[in-house]
């Protein structure tokens, strides 16, 4: 029990860190288009995002993927970028249903670049043979889902209040949180260390 324990809370850490809020910037970007009523496709976004920071641990424990630590570092804000754009471009529009298969695959595709940011860490954590490695793996993924789960109904409320005390339309909420997602990543991409080579 103490062993899953660690592993979940590694997990939980690893969302919640306040030092590393590339997560919680992105968690906010997918989450702030959408409301209370849509709770079943957030799980599912949540649920494939979380399963694609898995799949690249497992790929990166296994040693099938190696990629440059610099690389992953320069993706990750662009993912957050690029979601953030996407909320821009789509804000208050009613045929988001036709999206919907782009946005699942894209944020499956985002939970593997952000995985491979964390994959170095993780495998220097883990000891052991490649199959004692399974089971710590799922309790940290249980571990991250629960934390994103806790940020994206944070910003569900903070919507909400925003939305219903405040007189925000859900439109103009999603376009002042994604410009303020930009402004904070442009920056991150900016001062990233690839362009100086």
């Amino acid at each position: 029990m103490s062993e899953f324990l660690i592993y979940f809370q590694l997990g939980l850490k690893h969302i919640l860190d306040v030092y590393s809020y590339d997560h919680v910037l992105f968690l906010i970007a997918l989450s702030v288009p959408f409301s209370f009523k849509d709770w079943q496709r957030i799980l599912l976004l949540v649920t494939l995002f979380t399963l694609g920071h898995s799949m690249s641990l497992l790929l990166v424990i296994f040693g099938i993927v190696a990629i440059k630590v610099s690389v992953v570092e320069m993706l990750i804000p662009i993912t957050i970028l690029i979601t953030a754009l996407f909320n821009l471009f789509t804000a208050g529009k009613t045929n988001k249903k036709e999206s919907v298969n782009l946005i699942f695959f894209v944020t499956l595709f985002f939970g593997i670049i952000h995985g491979l940011g964390f994959s170095s860490y993780f495998k220097a954590i883990l000891g052991g043979s490649t199959s004692s490695k399974l089971l710590p793996l799922c309790e940290f993924s249980l571990g991250i889902e629960v934390g994103q789960l806790v940020v994206v109904f944070v910003t569900l409320i903070l919507s909400y209040i925003v939305q219903t005390f405040f007189r925000f339309s859900k439109r103009d909420w999603t376009l002042v949180m994604s410009a303020f997602i930009i402004g904070v990543v442009l920056p991150l991409i900016l001062a990233n260390k690839i362009w100086l080579r």
